[in-house]
């Protein structure tokens, strides 16, 4: 299943890095990557494959909340068909 990943911080290093460690973990892959920084504040939106991954994708959406939240980071997942729904006009 595809997914979009959304995350928001205060700009530092290590960011990426972070974050594509949390999802190899879990054998999720990146399809697409785009982040800028706005002022101070880092955002990043990735579209990813969760195909191989073996864990069940509402455990895959906390512990990614939670591994960002103690790395200072506010990570969300979300099924790409939920997104595409809700940003529909």
């Amino acid at each position: 299943m595809r997914a979009i990943v959304t995350v928001i911080a205060k700009d530092r290093v290590g960011i990426i890095a972070e974050v594509c460690t949390m999802l190899v973990a879990h054998q999720v892959n990146i399809l697409d990557l785009n982040q800028t920084i706005l002022q101070e504040f880092f955002t990043m939106t990735m579209l990813v494959d969760t195909t191989l991954s073996t864990t069940p994708f509402a455990e895959l959406v906390q512990t990614l909340a939670d591994s960002g939240k103690r790395a200072g980071l506010e990570i969300r997942m979300q099924r790409e068909d939920i997104f595409n729904a809700m940003h529909r006009i």
